[in-house]
């Protein structure tokens, strides 16, 4: 596994990384737990909406412990994967599924989203899974994707609704202040990075202006598609063909 030279670390970038590196052990697990099993589901969703194209390349962003990376190479066995992750521990537990499932076309790289190692148009599709919430500020990650995507390249951003929404009732808001960091307490004695967790999905921003962000990249085409309630929502752009 690779690692480039992150510069202009912040503050926030430091908490963020330092806690999904304390979880990464228990990542995969709390994700099947915490979603009762429905990730496979959405991640399944995400692989399937990448735009297949000429460079016969996928950039995974917050590709953490690589099961997006693994979805992609399933539905599109043909193409590479480069797995871009901010958190180094979080790419070392994903290599270790490499071996065991003899992938050798998933490249990991530690790497900044707002800063990416990348060339200009040299990938046909960008994915990133449950991480936009993660990053300060958006506007310069979806920037990148935008300059790194081929002309006519797709962006699929897969995240949770905003907490703003009331969500079955307010019964997802509930579930989500009260119950997820007692379950992340359990499974992870870091209840610290579920309330974390919580917060970000609270204060993210509704579907439509995420979109707005996105056009403000640059991306056209832009649309959104709620899953299981608007639990969670698939976002896509694409950039302009050349």
């Amino acid at each position: 596994m690779s690692t480039s030279s992150i510069t202009d670390i912040t503050e926030h970038d430091q908490a963020v990384s330092g806690m999904f590196g304390r979880i990464a052990r228990f990542y995969d697990l709390l994700n099947h737990v915490l979603s009762l099993g429905i990730d496979c589901y959405w991640r399944r969703v995400l692989a399937r909406s990448v735009l297949p194209g000429a460079t016969h390349r996928f950039l995974d962003l917050a590709a953490g412990t690589l099961d997006v990376s693994f979805a992609l190479r399933r539905q599109h066995p043909g193409y590479d994967v480069l797995a871009l992750d901010f958190c180094h521990p979080m790419l070392v537990h994903g290599t270790k599924k490499l071996a065991r499932r003899k992938e050798q076309r998933i490249f990991p790289v530690t790497a900044d989203g707002k800063h990416l190692p990348l060339p200009d148009n040299s990938t046909d599709s960008v994915t990133i899974a449950f991480g936009i919430r993660n990053i300060v500020p958006r506007i310069e990650a979806l920037k990148e994707m935008y300059r790194v995507l081929a002309p006519g390249g797709r962006v699929c951003i897969l995240e949770f609704g905003s907490g703003r929404d009331r969500i079955w009732g307010g019964l997802y808001n509930t579930y989500l202040t009260r119950l997820l960091p007692h379950i992340g307490r359990l499974v992870s004695s870091d209840p610290a990075a579920y309330t974390y967790l919580a917060r970000t999905i609270m204060e993210f921003p509704s579907a439509f202006e995420l979109a707005r962000e996105m056009e403000t990249a640059g991306f056209v085409r832009v649309h959104y598609q709620k899953l299981t309630s608007g639990i969670v929502c698939l976002h896509m752009g694409e950039k302009r063909s050349a």
